[in-house]
């Protein structure tokens, strides 16, 4: 009796779980297959798609490299120390991921638009923000720092304390210890962090269509097309990103999956 009951609850549960994966897969498969090969190919070579793109890539790619130089200490910080605001400064780095993404650009705009004072003084030193790539790259790292914080936090927080105490008392300095001991031991959340992030700037739309609209990176060209020629024409530049976007969360999956096979063995 008790065995068939539990049969029947993992059969209620892959149902309910079932409908969620079709709602993932069925709107991915049927953007991807329904277009044609060589609309796919003779879209993936025009100019205007291939350097969005590729802006699209490197701007999220700029802003995962300013998260791993900035974001590691803090999380270091905030996995092995206890201070005065600890709650707070965990609560901010959450943010941007439960406001709307147009919000975040409108708050991003009234810090770095030239008429205010932070967006003026890069202005003197001519570095503008507003329709430009820094205002990509700041848009992306506003939204997607948190999946890259929390990756390697959570990463630090894994990892045996007791390690870094004996690098410690065999003489090794603390910045020493950080760099040799620390980061090793955190490297597989670290780079699937950071290819969180990479991906999630990757696929940011609101946050930079207010602050930057153009030069277009990929979301933007998507709507834009969408708007001016219709669904025939921003279909293809949308499972081209798409495509890319599985092929990043492919890889992530095969580093998470070997890493926890080489820790288990």
């Amino acid at each position: 009796m008790r065995r068939a009951r539990s049969v029947g609850l993992m059969f209620i549960f892959c149902v309910l779980g079932g409908l969620l994966v079709l709602l993932v897969s069925v709107p991915i498969a049927k953007i991807v297959f329904s277009c044609r090969p060589l609309t796919l190919y003779a879209t993936a070579r025009e100019a205007g798609v291939i350097a969005s793109i590729a802006l699209t890539l490197y701007c999220s790619a700029i802003a995962t490299a300013i998260a791993l130089v900035t974001g590691i200490p803090l999380s270091y910080l905030l996995a092995r120390r206890n201070f005065p605001g600890k709650a707070v400064v965990q609560g901010i780095i959450d943010v941007p991921v439960v406001i709307p993404h147009t919000a975040a650009g409108i708050a991003l705009l009234l810090v770095f638009g030239r008429r205010f004072i932070l967006g003026g003084l890069f202005s003197h030193i001519g570095v503008d923000f507003v329709a430009s790539v820094p205002g990509i790259v700041i848009a992306m790292l506003f939204v997607s720092l948190p999946f890259f914080v929390n990756g390697a936090r959570a990463a630090f927080e894994q990892m045996d304390v007791r390690l870094e105490a004996v690098a410690r008392t065999l003489g090794a300095s603390p910045p020493r210890v950080f760099f040799t001991v620390s980061i090793p031991l955190a490297w597989r959340g670290i780079i699937s962090g950071s290819l969180m992030m990479w991906a999630r700037g990757i696929s940011e739309f609101g946050a930079v269509v207010i602050l930057a609209y153009h030069p277009m990176i990929a979301p933007t060209l998507i709507y834009e097309r969408f708007n001016n020629f219709g669904l025939s024409s921003a279909q293809p530049v949308a499972a081209i990103l798409i495509l890319i976007c599985l092929v990043v969360f492919v890889v992530l999956r095969v580093i998470l999956l070997g890493g926890r096979r080489r820790a288990a063995a």
